[in-house]
C-alpha cells in the first residue's frame, strides 16, 4: 500500500503527537535533574519530559513563580500538555543553601504550574558513593537536600511523595558533580523505577 505526501504527512503527526501525549511528568531541578532526564531518554522512558535547558537553575531560581526557570517549564507543558505528575528536584549552590520554607515554595509553585491533582514527587539532588560529594553543592549539600525532600513528604500539608534518593556510584560521574554516560542512564534507570 501507497502512501500519498499528504497521508504520509498526516502519519507522521499523529505518531508524532501520541508520542508527545505519553510525556505527561514535568520535572523541575537544575543540571543534576538534567542527567537523570536525558538517562530516562536514554534508556527509552517515555513518561517523563526529556531534557529543557534546567542547568544552573537552583531552589532560588523556581521560588517566584513567574521566573524564567518557571516560563521555560511552561512552554514544556504547552508542548507536551500540563503534566499530571511533576518531580521537584531539590538542587543547591553551597552559597545559597535551601530553607524548608523555600522548598513548600517550590512545591506551591509546581501545583500552580501543572494540572490541578498532578502528583508531586520530591527528591533531593543525587548522592554519592563515600568520599565523593557534589563541589557545587558544597559539603554535605547532597545531604542536606534529601533530608529537605524528606521533612516535605513527612509534612501531611504538602501532600508529596517521596519516592527514594538517586544515587551515583564510583565511576559514574564525570566532573566531581555530574553523572557521565554510564551515570546518566543509571540515573535515568532509578528514575523509571521510581515514576514508570
Amino acid at each position: 500500500m501507497r502512501f500519498s505526501p499528504i497521508q504520509f504527512l498526516a502519519a507522521t503527526l499523529t505518531f508524532e503527537t501520541a508520542a508527545l501525549a505519553q510525556r505527561t511528568m514535568g520535572f523541575i531541578g537544575c543540571s543534576m535533574a538534567e542527567n537523570v532526564a536525558q538517562g530516562y531518554v536514554a534508556i527509552g522512558g517515555q513518561k517523563m519530559w526529556g531534557p529543557y535547558g534546567t542547568g544552573g537553575a537552583v531552589v532560588q531560581s523556581w521560588t517566584n513563580t513567574n521566573s524564567a526557570s518557571w516560563q521555560a517549564f511552561d512552554r514544556q507543558a504547552q508542548q507536551n500538555g500540563k503534566p499530571t505528575e511533576v518531580w521537584v528536584q531539590i538542587c543547591i549552590f553551597a552559597q545559597n543553601g535551601v530553607n524548608y520554607n523555600e522548598v513548600k515554595q517550590l512545591i506551591a509553585n509546581a501545583r500552580q504550574h501543572a494540572a490541578p491533582d498532578a502528583k508531586i514527587y520530591i527528591t533531593g539532588q543525587p548522592l554519592y558513593d563515600p568520599g565523593q560529594s557534589c563541589f557545587l553543592a558544597g559539603a554535605n549539600g547532597p545531604e542536606l537536600t534529601e533530608s529537605m525532600a524528606q521533612q516535605a513528604a513527612a509534612d501531611a500539608t504538602q501532600n508529596v511523595t517521596y519516592p527514594g534518593p538517586f544515587r551515583l556510584r564510583n565511576g559514574e560521574v564525570q566532573d566531581g558533580c555530574h553523572a557521565n554516560s554510564a551515570g546518566q542512564q543509571s540515573l535515568g534507570r532509578q528514575a523509571q523505577g521510581y515514576f514508570g
